[in-house]
C-alpha cells in the first residue's frame, strides 16, 4: 500500500500564479479581485463555508488550491432553481458536490420527522437551509445550470450511499446515489487523493468517462469490461483467492433489484461490503441498477503521516468567510480551539458510521504538526484564551496506534480490531499521545489541554501510564465515554467490550482522580432500541443505572444510517457480522414508536414523565415489585400532579417506523450534558 503517488508531488496547474485567496470565492466580486475569469473547481456544499480544517469543504478546496487550481464555493445555494448555481459560473474541470460534514437527513429532522428548529451548520442556526438528499437535489441543480459540466459527488452522505442502501426516513432500500444524482463519479472515503489525481488528469485532457482506475471511486458502467475476472457474491466467505488475482478480479454483489424486496439478501450483500474494505486486499465490486451497473473501485490508500501534515499545514485562515458577518456558526464555535490528530477507526463498532467511512487505518499527523497547528491557533485566532477544547478524533487514543505487521495488515479482513477482543496483533502503546500531551502542556500561552473526543476505553485500560495522564492533566471534571450497554447479548450486536472493562477503567480513573486530588466524574453514553435489544435489556440498564447512580439527562435512541451493520440487522433481522443465510441467526428489533419511547424511557427512568409507561411496562414484564417507593423500587408508585399525561397517551400508540435521531455528539459537533448524580 506504500506505492501510492504523493498528493503533493504533482507539477502544480498553471493557475498557480494568481497566488493564494485570503478564502475561496463565494461570489463573482471576489473572484474579479483575484483576478479569476472562471473557477477550475466549484465546491457545492450544504455547510457555511468556514475556512477552517475540520470543514470539509475548505480543506479539499485548500488542497485543490495548493495543487494550481482555482476553486470556488457555492455554499448553501438556494435549490429551488439551478440560478443559484451559476453565480460562479461554469467550473473548467468539474463541480464538487457534497451535502456537508453532516447527513442531510440526520442533520434536518427530529425523531419524529419534524423539521429541526436549527441547524449547527448554518449562521446563527438558522434552520430549512438545506433539502432533503442534498447531494442528490444539488447534483441535479449544477446538471440544469451547466449540463456538460462535469459532476463530482463526496462526502459522507455520498460516501454512505455508493451501493443499494437501507433509508430510515422512507423505510425502504434506495438505490446508490450515484445514479439518482446523475453524477458522473462519487468519491467515497477520504477523498484526497483521488481528487488530486481526477483534477490533473481532467486539466490535462482527459474526460472524466475515461477515468476509471482511481481508488475510492465510484460510476456507471454498462457491463464489465473485458480482462476482469468476476467472481459470484455467494462465494466471498469461502474463497481465498491469491494476491496477484485482486487487481483484476471484481466481486458482482446481487442487483438492487434483487435486494430491494430481499432483506436476508441485503444483509449478505451489506456484510460483502464491509469485508472488501481494506485497501490492502479489498477487490472491485459491482452493483447492477437497472440496465446499468455501478462500479466500485478499491477503497482509497491511507494519507502518509507527511502527506496528512501537509493537508493540515494548508493557510486556512481558520474563521467563517467574512461574508456572514457577526453571525455565530455553533458547528465552528464547538471547534474552533480544537485539532484534529488522526484519522480512522478500527472499533468497528456497528451502529457509527466512521469506520465505513474514513477507514479502520489509523492515519496519524506528526507531533511537530500538532504542536504547530496550536500555536498557530494561540497567534491567529481570535478569543483564544489558552484552553485547547481537543486534542483528538475519531476517538481520543487510536494515535499512532496500528498492525504491528504491515503483512498481516494487509491481508486482514476482520471487520474489528477490538472486538471480541483487542487483536494480538494491534498495538496499544500510548507512549507517543502521553509525550504529545506532555509537550503540547508545556506550550508558551496554552494554560489547559482538553480532551474532548471520546476515550475508546478498552485501549486505554493497557496503558494506565495514559489514564493517569489524561485524568491528572486533562479532564475538566467529566469524561465522556461510551459503554453504550450493560448486557453482553446486545454488546455483541453492537461489536462492544463488556462492561467489565468499563469497570477497569472506572477503577484507574477513580484512582487517578484521588491521586490528583480531584473529584471528577465519567460521562457514560447509552444507545436504546439497538438492534438486539430486548425490553429486559432495557431493564438491566436501568437498574444499573440507578444502582450507579446515574441519571442521564441525553440519551440516544438507536438511529439506523445508511451501510451501518446495525441498520442492515434493523432491515432485515439477520446478523451480517457472521455468515448470512437463509437459515442463519435472526435478531430481534425493537420495533414501533411505543417499544422505541419505552426503551428510551428506562434510561431516564427517573423523568416522571415516563413513570406511567414504566409502570405499565414492569406489570406486563412481571416486574411489578419495581414498582415502589424505596431505594431497591425503579420507579415510584406515585405520580406528581401534572406529569405523565403525555407519557400515558403516548403508551396506547401502535407500531410506526417514525424514526428517532440520536443527539448530534458524533460527529456533528455537539456536545453532551452532563449527568446529574442522585
Amino acid at each position: 500500500m506504500n506505492d501510492a503517488k504523493n498528493i503533493f508531488s504533482y507539477r502544480k496547474f498553471w493557475a498557480q500564479r494568481f497566488g493564494t485567496a485570503p478564502f475561496l470565492p463565494m461570489s463573482r466580486a471576489e473572484m474579479d479581485a483575484l483576478g479569476w475569469d472562471s473557477c477550475d473547481i466549484i465546491i457545492v456544499t450544504g455547510d457555511a463555508y468556514i475556512d477552517h480544517p475540520s470543514f470539509g469543504m475548505a480543506l479539499v478546496g485548500r488542497l485543490m488550491e495548493a495543487q494550481g487550481f482555482r476553486v470556488g464555493i457555492i455554499a448553501q445555494p438556494d435549490w429551488h432553481t439551478p440560478e443559484a448555481f451559476k453565480v460562479l459560473g461554469k467550473p473548467n474541470l468539474f463541480y464538487g458536490v457534497a451535502a456537508g460534514n453532516m447527513d442531510s437527513m440526520v442533520n434536518r429532522y427530529t425523531s419524529e420527522r419534524k423539521i429541526r428548529s436549527d441547524d449547527a451548520y448554518t449562521p446563527n442556526a438558522a434552520p430549512d437551509k438545506r433539502p432533503d438528499r442534498a447531494v442528490i437535489v444539488y447534483s441535479q441543480r449544477c446538471r440544469e445550470a451547466y449540463p456538460d459540466a462535469p459532476i463530482v459527488i463526496g462526502g459522507i452522505e455520498a460516501s454512505l450511499r455508493r451501493i443499494a442502501h437501507y433509508d430510515y426516513w422512507s423505510d425502504k432500500v434506495r438505490r446508490s446515489v450515484l445514479p439518482d444524482s446523475k453524477a458522473d463519479m462519487l468519491i467515497y472515503g477520504n477523498a484526497e487523493r483521488a481528487l488530486v489525481a481526477l483534477a490533473h488528469r481532467m486539466a490535462a485532457g482527459e474526460k472524466i468517462a475515461e477515468i476509471t482506475d482511481l481508488r475510492g471511486t465510484a460510476f456507471m458502467r454498462k457491463s464489465t469490461p473485458e480482462g476482469w475476472t468476476e467472481l459470484d457474491a455467494s462465494d466471498v466467505d469461502k474463497e481465498a483467492h491469491a494476491k496477484s488475482e485482486r487487481a483484476t478480479t471484481v466481486i458482482r454483489l446481487p442487483s438492487y433489484e434483487q435486494v430491494k424486496d430481499d432483506p436476508v439478501l441485503y444483509a449478505h450483500t451489506s456484510r460483502l461490503l464491509h469485508l472488501e474494505s481494506n485497501p490492502g486486499n479489498a477487490r472491485a465490486l459491482v452493483q447492477r441498477h437497472g440496465e446499468r451497473e455501478v462500479w466500485l473501485n478499491p477503497p482509497p490508500i491511507p494519507l502518509t503521516t507527511p502527506e496528512l501534515d501537509g493537508v493540515y499545514a494548508l493557510p486556512f485562515a481558520r474563521c467563517p468567510h467574512p461574508a456572514y458577518g457577526d453571525a455565530k456558526i455553533p458547528a465552528f464555535e464547538m471547534i474552533r480551539f480544537s485539532i484534529s490528530i488522526m484519522r480512522g477507526c478500527f472499533g468497528g463498532c456497528t451502529f457509527c458510521s466512521i469506520t465505513e467511512h474514513e477507514g479502520r487505518i489509523i492515519q496519524s499527523r506528526s507531533e511537530q504538526s500538532i504542536l504547530g497547528e496550536i500555536e498557530e491557533i494561540r497567534d491567529k485566532t481570535p478569543g483564544f484564551t489558552g484552553i485547547v477544547s481537543d486534542l483528538g478524533g475519531p476517538t481520543a487514543n487510536m494515535y499512532r496506534l496500528k498492525c504491528k505487521d504491515a503483512k498481516i495488515e494487509a491481508a486482514c479482513r476482520r471487520l474489528s480490531c477490538v472486538y471480541p477482543d483487542i487483536c494480538v496483533n494491534m498495538g496499544t502503546d500510548h507512549h507517543p499521545l502521553v509525550q504529545l500531551y506532555r509537550k503540547a502542556r508545556a506550550i508558551k500561552g496554552v494554560k489547559k489541554i482538553l480532551i474532548s473526543s471520546g476515550v475508546r476505553y478498552d485501549l486505554a485500560v493497557r496503558s494506565p501510564e495514559y489514564v493517569k495522564e489524561l485524568v491528572t492533566h486533562h479532564v475538566g471534571g467529566y469524561l465522556k465515554i461510551a459503554p453504550e450497554h450493560t448486557q453482553e447479548p446486545v454488546l455483541a450486536k453492537m461489536m462492544k467490550p463488556g462492561i467489565d472493562t468499563y469497570y477497569k477503567f472506572k477503577e484507574l480513573f477513580d484512582r487517578f482522580s484521588r491521586e490528583a486530588g480531584k473529584e471528577q466524574y465519567l460521562i457514560p453514553y447509552f444507545i436504546a432500541a439497538h438492534p438486539g435489544t430486548t425490553d429486559a435489556d432495557m431493564l438491566e440498564l436501568a437498574l444499573w443505572l440507578k444502582h450507579n447512580g446515574f441519571r442521564l439527562d441525553q440519551v440516544q435512541t438507536f438511529l439506523p444510517t445508511p451501510m451501518a451493520l446495525a441498520s442492515t440487522m434493523y432491515h432485515s433481522h439477520r446478523n451480517p457480522l457472521k455468515k448470512v443465510t437463509r437459515s442463519s441467526e435472526e435478531v430481534a428489533v425493537p420495533l414501533g414508536g411505543r417499544t422505541r419511547r419505552l426503551h428510551k424511557a428506562f434510561l431516564r427512568y427517573h423523568d416522571p414523565e415516563n413513570w406511567p409507561l414504566l409502570r405499565e411496562a414492569l406489570k406486563n414484564m412481571g416486574r411489578a415489585d419495581l414498582i415502589g417507593n424505596g431505594k431497591k423500587h425503579l420507579v415510584p408508585a406515585w405520580q406528581p400532579a401534572g406529569t405523565g399525561d403525555a407519557a400515558t397517551r403516548k403508551a396506547s400508540f401502535g407500531k410506526s417506523r417514525a424514526p428517532a435521531a440520536a443527539p448530534r455528539g458524533r460527529g456533528a459537533g455537539q456536545r453532551p450534558k452532563k449527568p446529574v448524580r442522585s
